[in-house]
């Protein structure tokens, strides 16, 4: 019962997560693009664009983090005594995001705030990719703790993951832009995402191929059943949906970009999943696999009653929120 509880909270989590990436990383790729050239008054509408939901989507992280402490406490403990210098400065970015966001509509110096917005965006899109890279790149445990150095996320895989998912938030942002906006600055957004989807699958792909000549329990997955077949299965549904987003962008269909890039999102965080599961905590010589990290059985039933009666709540507000700030904004 504790494997399948542990199991079923692992995708109770990544499902959320995910909802995470998807929702606040358009929000983050729109901070970034604030950083590019461009007249005042389309920055203006990008802020706009994002101004009423962020702090939404954003309190789906405080979730996430929530969950992890509950439910998987020792992998908790590792992964922030590990990467707590990124975890720090995405916090930052985070902070002065939401900040600049709000004294952007009330200062008279709305050029620097937006530039400000942009820099916070990008640190916290920045240290995501830190993190993200940091676990995957391995992080060592000696009985249960963390036995690496402070510095040990700084290494080229993270720092690749990194540019990686810098480059796939500009391209939420941009193709949430096309379906929010109009005129010459839908046309750019859209140019833009032309462009930085080449830059996302390329990265998307040397990090899997990474990963799997990292470590070998990844790359024996090809090869023995059933894994073989849901690996394969994962990376044919991830090939099909980055087509099909590269189609949406030589359309006209506003709204197809992005669903398509959120599918993209999806199957990418499960053929990415797969490579490295049943280990929560990837290394080549002590890898920690998701029973290991997770509580025990009556704390994961208990969480499972409480995250049952509260999340339902949370998920109509969401939806809510994105249905009455629907629509175009204006340049």
């Amino acid at each position: 019962m504790e494997f399948s509880l542990a199991g079923l909270w692992l995708a109770i989590i990544g499902f959320f997560l995910l909802y995470y990436v998807v929702s606040d990383g358009f929000g983050l790729g729109v901070g970034i693009l604030c950083l590019f050239p461009g007249k005042n008054e389309d920055r203006k509408a990008m802020m706009e664009s994002v101004g009423y939901i962020w702090h939404t989507n954003q309190t789906w992280l405080v979730v996430v983090g929530g969950m992890l402490f509950g439910a998987f406490p020792l992998f908790y403990s590792i992964l922030f005594s590990a990467l707590y210098i990124p975890a720090v400065l995405m916090l930052v970015g985070l902070i002065f995001r939401g900040i600049a966001l709000d004294f952007h509509e009330h200062s008279r110096s709305k050029r620097l705030w937006a530039r400000m917005f942009g820099a916070g965006s990008l640190v916290a899109g920045m240290a995501q990719g830190l993190l993200l890279g940091g676990l995957l790149s391995g992080i060592h445990v000696r009985d249960g703790h963390f036995a690496g150095g402070v510095w040990d996320w700084a290494n080229p895989l993270s720092f690749l993951v990194c540019l990686g998912v810098v480059a796939g938030y500009v391209l939420l942002g941009c193709n949430y832009l096309v379906l929010k906006t109009e005129g010459d600055l839908q046309k750019r957004v859209f140019g833009y995402a032309r462009f930085l989807f080449t830059v996302t699958l390329v990265l998307s792909s040397v990090v899997l191929l990474w990963i799997n000549m990292r470590y070998s329990y990844a790359a024996g997955k090809w090869t023995f059943l059933p894994d073989a077949f849901y690996r394969v299965l994962a990376a044919s549904l991830t090939a099909l949906a980055f087509f099909m987003l590269f189609r949406s962008l030589r359309g006209t269909r506003e709204a197809a970009p992005f669903f398509w890039n959120a599918v993209t999102v999806v199957f990418s965080f499960v053929t990415l999943s797969i490579s490295v599961y049943p280990y929560m905590i990837p290394h080549v010589v002590s890898p920690i696999t998701v029973h290991q990290a997770a509580a025990s059985s009556g704390t994961l039933a208990f969480m499972l009653v409480v995250t049952g009666i509260l999340i339902p709540v949370m998920v109509f507000y969401t939806t809510y929120t994105h249905r009455v700030f629907r629509g175009k904004v204006k340049a």
